[in-house]
């Protein structure tokens, strides 16, 4: 079933609806109480949305296009490959504070979707996934299985990473210094060359 066309109070109030979702949890919010947070009747929104899970939906779909268009900016800046990996962390760090109800939606809600929609995310996250490979220049010599795994590893640091510190009084930089730290250590060595094994006495 082709995705309706984003209603544009939507847009307007979405803030409000990603808060809804985010702090009582999709299962606990009905359509009625929706259609309430846009300012629409039930019937309105109906029209624009068949359902919750297709909302939900537009909401993921909007958090993985800006996330490959993050990717994106980064790709076509000239700069050097070493830099690429801190500009990745930061941007990734960046994003979570202007979209904050997005990441948690998306890691914890994708699977209140139906099949069809689980897919369409499954293909977009694939989409960023292969897009952080390739910027980052993961080595083939994980094989077909390794790089797919790799990139799901890389991705999970990248977005959960800024959760690990909310509870702590922290300065924005210093908690930035210290997220970008323990994900660029783990990064690095997921992609330094491996070591030939050493001889056992």
């Amino acid at each position: 079933m082709p995705m309706p066309e984003r209603c544009s109070r939507f847009a307007e109030y979405r803030d409000k609806v990603l808060e809804l979702f985010a702090s009582k949890g999709f299962g606990q919010v009905g359509m009625r109480e929706l259609a309430t947070c846009l300012g629409l009747s039930p019937g309105s929104l109906y029209h624009h949305y068949p359902s919750k899970q297709h909302l939900l939906l537009d909401l993921i779909e909007e958090f993985y296009e800006e996330l490959l268009s993050t990717l994106g900016r980064i790709d076509q800046k000239a700069t050097a490959k070493r830099d690429k990996l801190p500009n990745l962390i930061r941007a990734h760090l960046n994003l979570h504070r202007e979209m904050p109800w997005h990441f948690r939606l998306a890691e914890r809600d994708s699977g209140c979707l139906n099949e069809e929609q689980q897919a369409r995310v499954r293909l977009l996250r694939e989409q960023y996934e292969r897009k952080l490979l390739k910027m980052l220049g993961v080595p083939s010599r994980l094989g077909e299985q390794g790089l797919v795994a790799t990139g799901h590893a890389i991705a999970n640091l990248l977005n959960s990473a800024p959760g690990w510190l909310a509870q702590h009084p922290l300065e924005d930089a210093q908690r930035d210094e210290l997220l970008e730290n323990l994900v660029s250590g783990a990064v690095e060595r997921l992609l330094r060359p491996s070591c030939a094994p050493r001889a056992v006495a």
